[in-house]
């Protein structure tokens, strides 16, 4: 399992149910990196995605304590066991946690790889992705020349588990 992200200099992610930016390049490297596979997010992240739907061109599962939730084009899990199950059936493809918070930290030891977009600067936040430089269980095993967004500096980072 991997994830992938866009994170301020302060590992944050999200401000108020939405992402703190929106860089063309990071999307595209998204889209990239996920279209085809699979992508495993909460409800909060699925509801803020255009028109609150699934993406396209992905296999969608919603990790949610919520049994009632169905979502049209997604399939829908109460917990790790049933994420696991689910799982099984596409051992074929890649699988990428896209968030949010309490989903990164739910299947973060689950994951040998991370995809960070690190942008230099630090937004008003209230939702944050473990410091991976920070953590001895992970190495930053590949760092992007810097780019440039307007303003924004930021580089596309690799994580893998020790």
């Amino acid at each position: 399992m991997k994830a992938i992200l866009a994170a301020d200099r302060n590992w944050a992610i999200g401000n108020k149910g939405k992402l703190l930016v929106s860089i063309p390049a990071d999307m595209r490297f998204f889209r990239e990196m996920t279209s085809g596979n699979i992508v495993v997010m909460g409800r909060k992240t699925l509801e803020s995605m255009p028109m609150g739907r699934p993406l396209k061109n992905r296999t969608n599962l919603i990790l949610t304590r919520n049994a009632e939730l169905e979502v049209p084009g997604a399939e829908t899990a109460h917990n790790i066991d049933e994420l696991a199950k689910i799982l099984e059936k596409y051992r074929d493809r890649e699988c990428f946690v896209i968030g949010g918070e309490q989903i990164y930290r739910l299947l973060l030891p689950q994951c040998d790889t991370v995809y960070v977009t690190k942008i230099n600067y630090a937004y008003e936040a209230d939702t944050y992705f473990p410091d991976l430089d920070r953590d001895p269980q992970w190495v930053l095993a590949d760092e992007s020349e810097e780019q440039t967004y307007f303003e924004l500096t930021y580089t596309f980072r690799t994580y893998r588990r020790i």
